[in-house]
């Protein structure tokens, strides 16, 4: 039976956000236990909060906003490509290297990153490994539609611009926030739905890998 890995991160009070974003609150304004009919909750968090979609217009005035996604993008077969813990900045020859197959379309990047999620501290770690610009375009050249990271953007945490706009300006959706920590290099199938916000340059994701026998 094919196994199921739900690459999420849990929202809770005190997640980690990207700094200067508004923090995630998730808070009852309606309890059974005070007398209501039903437990109501309310939850007030940026798009780009917790696991997450970028969409073009993200970074590219005019682009596909996150309900224009095509589905067909955001489910099928995807590669972890594993890369070893001195790599603290995807380069174009590191993506041409790292052996993701031919026809491949969807690409999650397992880093360093991911000891992040094992030893959660609630801190915002600024010296993530992330993607350069020169390894976004080897990404387009690749012909891969979906780019997915370990951690809370795909760019190094001083220099976003460059690497979004040459992933998104293209056309490729960004999965970011991802929690691989638990998940083996190797070939899978990815679910990976945001919220249908209208007008929105990005979703909170529910993401999912199924393993393939």
């Amino acid at each position: 039976m094919p196994k199921l890995y739900d690459i999420s991160a849990t929202l809770v009070n005190g997640f980690p956000v990207w700094p200067g974003d508004p923090e995630i609150r998730l808070e009852q304004f309606s309890r059974i236990e005070d007398g209501a009919e039903a437990n109501v909750s309310q939850l007030c968090m940026p798009v780009h909060g917790g696991t997450h979609m970028d969409a073009p217009y993200h970074f590219v005035q005019g682009g596909k906003t996150i309900e224009e996604l095509p589905l067909e993008v955001l489910i099928g077969p995807a590669q972890v490509i594993q890369l070893a813990d001195s790599v603290k900045v995807i380069t174009g020859d590191i993506v041409r290297s790292s052996g993701i197959q031919r026809g491949i379309e969807r690409v999650l990047f397992k880093t360093r990153n991911s000891q992040y999620w094992i030893h959660s501290s609630g801190q915002f770690h600024q010296d993530f490994t992330a993607m350069d610009a020169d390894g976004a375009q080897a990404i387009v050249d690749m012909g891969i539609k979906l780019v997915g990271i370990d951690y809370f953007s795909i760019a190094p945490f001083d220099s976003s611009v460059p690497t979004h706009t040459v992933l998104l300006g293209n056309g490729v959706a960004i999965l970011e926030t991802c929690n691989l920590s638990q998940v083996e290099p190797g070939l899978y199938t990815l679910a990976a739905l945001p919220i249908k916000l209208g007008g929105s340059d990005g979703a909170p994701t529910r993401a999912v890998l199924i393993s393939i026998l």
